[in-house]
């Protein structure tokens, strides 16, 4: 299956070099499944003709926020509905997670908690624990923008004390989450002090990087599940 994915930011400098973009590192994701893959870079205005170009999508983060006035989120949404009314497969993840709640009509805002860095805690609902077969995730998080208000059909499926509403489903054929499963360990431990301390502050990126050493990420029954939804086999 060919699946589409809409790049809303990327790697620059030092980090682009050594990890690769964000398109680069969400297709390392699903190394060993049968997809194939097509970038578009949206955030740039490169957009495909049609939801038909690709059979389903994936969304990636970004540095921006979805409520900013950015020539390219109103037509980002519209896509985002055509892929939805569609019932084609969607994964977002991160700013992906919030871009497909607020085109579908919930609401996202930069929340008063601050910055959520390194490790968080995803305790899962019953429809999670169906979906992944666990009852709680550990899972690299960066983020400061939170989905506060839910869409109508957005079905809760993880959250945190800081991150209540961290994965949700749509149906069967749209899954998005808050957090990275595409962001290693190293990547984290190198994107931390990179960002500090023009967006965090040093003291921020240090404890960030001590919750990343002290509790491994499990963000493998994420990215089967991901694949399963794109893959329209759930």
């Amino acid at each position: 299956m060919k699946i589409g994915i809409l790049a809303a930011g990327s790697n620059e400098g030092e980090l682009l070099k050594r990890f690769g973009s964000f398109a680069q590192m969400t297709q390392e994701m699903f190394a060993g499944s049968d997809l194939s893959f097509q970038c578009w870079d949206v955030c740039l205005g490169e957009f495909p003709n049609s939801y038909r170009d690709c059979d389903g999508w994936v969304i990636t983060g970004s540095p921006a926020s979805v409520y900013e006035p950015l020539e390219w989120i109103d037509p980002l949404e519209q896509l985002i509905r055509d892929i939805s009314q569609a019932r084609q497969g969607l994964v977002g993840i991160c700013f992906g997670h919030q871009i497909i709640a607020q085109a579908l009509g919930g609401v996202v805002e930069k929340v008063k908690a601050g910055w959520g860095l390194g490790v968080d805690q995803y305790r899962l609902t019953a429809k999670g624990m169906t979906w992944f077969g666990v009852e709680s995730l550990s899972l690299h998080v960066i983020h400061q923008d939170q989905v506060v208000t839910l869409p109508e059909g957005a079905e809760l499926l993880a959250g945190s004390e800081f991150c209540p509403y961290g994965a949700l489903s749509y149906r069967s054929h749209i899954l998005t989450i808050q957090a990275h499963p595409e962001f290693s360990g190293g990547y984290m431990q190198a994107l931390l002090p990179a960002i500090a301390p023009q967006y965090i502050t040093t003291s921020e990126a240090e404890s960030g990087v001590r919750s990343v050493l002290s509790t491994p990420a499990n963000a493998d029954v994420i990215v089967q599940k991901m694949t399963q939804v794109l893959s329209q086999s759930v």
